[in-house]
């Protein structure tokens, strides 16, 4: 098993806990962490937007991780949403037992 963070943004006003939840009760994610208060700057259809967005942190597996990006884009409210897979140089000790236990 090796631990991922898949990052994903949502408006501002959306249940974020919801969709969160979701992820882990399924085994996809151990672990959301909602970041709110996010600014967003980023080119739309030709004109640059500003918004206001939630930071989604999601703490996986690269066995998860297919699935994951299945369940997050057919439920996400986005019609282009971001999913970025970061690899963390290392994760230790009792963290990563409990990741790959939640996971299981």
């Amino acid at each position: 098993m090796k631990p991922l963070i898949v990052l994903t943004t949502v408006a501002a006003d959306f249940d974020a806990s919801s969709l969160a939840r979701e992820l882990v009760e399924a085994r996809l994610a151990a672990c959301v962490n909602i970041l709110p208060g996010v600014e967003s700057i980023y080119r739309w259809e030709g004109k640059v937007e500003a918004d206001g967005e939630k930071l989604l942190l999601i703490k996986t597996s690269d066995e998860r991780l297919e699935e994951l990006e299945r369940k997050l884009l057919a439920i996400h409210p986005y019609e282009v949403p971001e999913f970025v897979v970061i690899d963390p140089a290392d994760v230790r000790g009792p963290y990563r037992a409990w990741l790959q236990l939640s996971l299981s």
